[in-house]
């Protein structure tokens, strides 16, 4: 009977062991998005996890809780239009022009230097929509940097967080 509840404690405390180790850790950066000085609506900006291949693997942040407009950001809803899965990461209003947003993302730290990207997708009412507003390689290096932006975002600026 001792034998029975020793090898069940020690099939417990393997399984418990193994289940803990399959978790992915993440990291959590803090994102600066700051906002070129145009004109109109503000924009919505949502933040994508791009794979190695090129694809949308995740929705890691939206700017814009107004989910009426959502189809404006045209390649990421093709690919979040169709599953239509919950978006924990959903913030505030739009980020108007000359202004700033301020956010934390998390990020699995096996997804930096394997090729993986991100991708901060634009669009503004009645104006212009930017793909790849900013898109980079998810290194080291990258996500502690400035990053310039191609369309509304004037730039964005990465920082670690101790977690």
């Amino acid at each position: 009977m001792k034998n029975i509840k020793l090898v069940s404690l020690f099939v417990v405390l393997f399984l418990s062991l193994v289940s803990f180790s399959t978790l992915e850790e993440s990291s959590k950066y803090k994102c600066m998005i700051q906002m070129t000085n145009y004109t109109g609506e503000g924009a919505y900006v949502v933040i994508s996890l791009i794979n190695p291949d090129g694809e949308y693997e995740e929705t890691l942040y939206v700017q814009g809780d107004d989910d009426e407009w959502y189809n404006t950001v045209e390649s990421w809803w093709n690919f979040y239009g169709k599953k239509r899965q919950n978006i924990d990461a959903i913030t505030g209003a739009t980020i108007s022009g000359g202004q700033r947003a301020i956010t934390v993302i998390d990020i699995e730290d096996n997804k930096i230097d394997t090729g993986y990207k991100l991708r901060f997708e634009t669009a503004v009412e009645n104006q212009e929509y930017y793909t790849t507003d900013v898109e980079f390689e998810l290194t080291s290096d990258n996500v502690k940097t400035k990053i310039e932006g191609q369309g509304f975002i004037r730039y964005i600026r990465m920082l670690p967080q101790n977690n």
